[in-house]
């Protein structure tokens, strides 16, 4: 028996798993490297706490640990904490376009009403990491039953 025609596994299964992780992980990198570039220009600073800039370089970190879990291990929680990364950045974005929240506690005021060309490959990548890492979610707890011996 090959290692590719495993019972119950279609052939390619695992090859579409990898290219998935790997579509996963490299949504999370775009927008982390997109905040990156950006945070300079947004640092201006809430006068109880801390600036947006701050936040996008959180933000960037937290979507290049996630992108590396997803990568590394590909499992139910690594998607789990892709998606949680990646939904929270895509409501963020389209909320603060759209609403102007003021300033709370440590948190400055981040209303932007304009979409340019970083900001909207940001969102992009965040909308298409969090649907890539809820497919992998469920796939990932699809596992076909074991035939005994």
């Amino acid at each position: 028996m090959s290692v590719q025609s495993r019972p119950g596994r279609a052939p390619g299964v695992r090859g579409s798993g990898m290219a998935l992780r790997i579509l996963t992980a490299a949504a999370l990198f775009i927008d982390a490297g997109v905040h990156v570039h950006l945070a300079p220009g947004y640092q201006a600073g809430n006068s109880a706490g801390m600036g947006q800039g701050t936040l996008f370089l959180l933000e960037s970190a937290a979507a290049v640990l996630a992108g590396l879990y997803v990568l590394l291990r590909g499992s139910r929680a690594a998607y789990a904490v892709a998606f949680a990364v990646a939904f929270s950045a895509f409501v963020a974005v389209v909320l603060y376009r759209y609403v102007d929240i003021p300033a709370f506690g440590p948190f400055p005021a981040m209303y932007d009403p304009v979409w340019f060309f970083e900001k909207t490959a940001s969102a992009v990548a965040e909308g298409a990491g969090a649907v890539l890492a809820a497919v992998g979610f469920v796939r990932t707890g699809r596992r076909a039953p074991r035939q005994p011996g």
